[in-house]
């Protein structure tokens, strides 16, 4: 019976904490940024304004997820956050992923669906922000080079979305053509839930039996240095880094469930 009262709390809390996410993007867009565009002049620094606003936002957000007892949260490796102009890859299990980043990076660009620049508690800070969009066409890559060399922090999900329930990865060429032409190091970050949680095609109301533990872990860079054909056949070097990342992923995933 405690077991039923502890999952019943945690869908209230989940449906809560959704809730309170969407009226924070509507604070954001109708009442912080405008704010924002009042007070700061410079399009830079109030991008740059707007992105640390953002990440509090999220900070709050995850501390709420903790506090109400949904999930808790283990973070390894913050530390090779702190740097400027790097390019994260992270695997996707959750919906819950770029809260995650966005609250422990500085100054977090991200490619993010083009549909979430329509979505009206999203679209403020998508466009605040100047995150990137996955619908921008073949302009992306040379847009996400530019980001990373003007030292944002740029975070992308290889796979596209969220992992499939059966957890096979599946990842796109894009994170790989912004390493490679870009001559970009990658900082992997290895996600991993302890249950299914908010996974692809999962209502919000179905919640593991037990409170989800979400481990973070920024591994050590991946050297583009290792990929040679990058300088000369960046074509086929995307390809093999794309082969690499998702061997790479994999393997790390299962090592962390042994």
């Amino acid at each position: 019976m405690p077991e039923l009262l502890e999952r019943g709390w945690r869908v209230v809390a989940t449906g809560i904490c959704f809730t309170l996410f969407g009226l924070g993007g509507l604070a954001l867009r109708f009442v912080a940024f405008p704010l924002l565009w009042l007070l700061l002049r410079e399009p830079q620094t109030r991008r740059s304004r707007a992105r640390a606003l953002i990440r509090w936002a999220m900070v709050q957000f995850v501390r709420i997820l903790c506090g109400l007892g949904i999930m808790t949260l283990e973070v390894c490796g913050a530390e090779r956050l702190e740097r400027r102009g790097a390019l994260v890859l992270a695997n996707h299990p959750t919906l819950i992923d770029v809260v995650l980043l966005l609250a422990l990076i500085r100054d977090a660009d991200c490619v993010v669906k083009g549909a979430l620049s329509n979505n009206p508690f999203t679209r403020g800070p998508v466009a605040m922000a100047g995150f990137l969009r996955n619908s921008d066409g073949p302009g992306l890559v040379a847009a996400a080079i530019a980001s990373v060399h003007a030292g944002s922090n740029l975070v992308i999900f290889p796979e596209g979305t969220r992992t499939t329930p059966a957890g096979e990865l599946l990842l796109q060429r894009g994170a790989a053509n912004i390493a490679v032409r870009g001559a970009f190091d990658i900082t992997p970050v290895v996600i991993r839930s302890s249950q299914p949680f908010l996974t692809k095609g999962m209502p919000w109301w179905r919640v593991p039996a037990r409170r989800v533990h979400i481990r973070v872990e920024v591994r050590e860079d991946i050297l583009i240095a290792n990929f040679p054909a990058a300088a000369t056949h960046p074509a086929l070097a995307a390809r093999d880094l794309t082969h690499f990342l998702k061997d790479y992923f994999a393997k790390e995933l299962s090592r962390a469930s042994a």
